[in-house]
């Protein structure tokens, strides 16, 4: 049985709208006068493209795996040509997802990676927003 237009159009909205409040915290984060949590900060600007990532996914209707690996969901988008080489430094958040949450397995992370990490997200946003559109989502600016 076939989702409804209307549904999966929801379904977008709602992982945008989580991509982006994700974005919002980082780029809120690189404003704490001190001690600003840069490992936090490029963990979630890696959360906010690979939910974007998952909501181009999610209109094209394709299954993904439960992956923080971007290169990964990269190669499951469609049409993607147009963008893909735009967007091949995003593959550069994918260790933020893992090496920023867990003791042991963290790597610090400087104030000019983390502004790095939020540059790629926006853009990664920038892309994927516009692609959306171009399919008939519309956003509120």
């Amino acid at each position: 049985m076939s989702v409804p237009e209307a549904d999966i159009i929801q379904k977008v909205l709602q992982w945008t709208a989580y991509a982006d409040e994700d974005l919002h915290l980082a780029q809120h984060g690189l404003k704490l006068a001190s001690n600003a949590p840069y490992r936090l900060i490029a963990y979630h600007a890696q959360q906010c493209a690979e939910k974007y990532f998952k909501a181009y996914l999610v209109y094209h209707r394709i299954d993904f795996p439960y992956t923080h690996n971007i290169a990964r969901l990269l190669e499951l988008c469609p049409d993607r040509n147009s963008w893909d080489k735009d967007l091949d430094e995003a593959e550069e958040l994918t260790p933020f997802a893992i090496t920023t949450r867990y003791p042991g397995e963290d790597e610090p992370v400087s104030a000019s990676e983390a502004k790095r990490a939020i540059k790629i997200a926006k853009l990664v946003r920038k892309t994927i927003r516009s692609a959306l559109s171009n399919k008939g989502i519309k956003y509120k600016m």
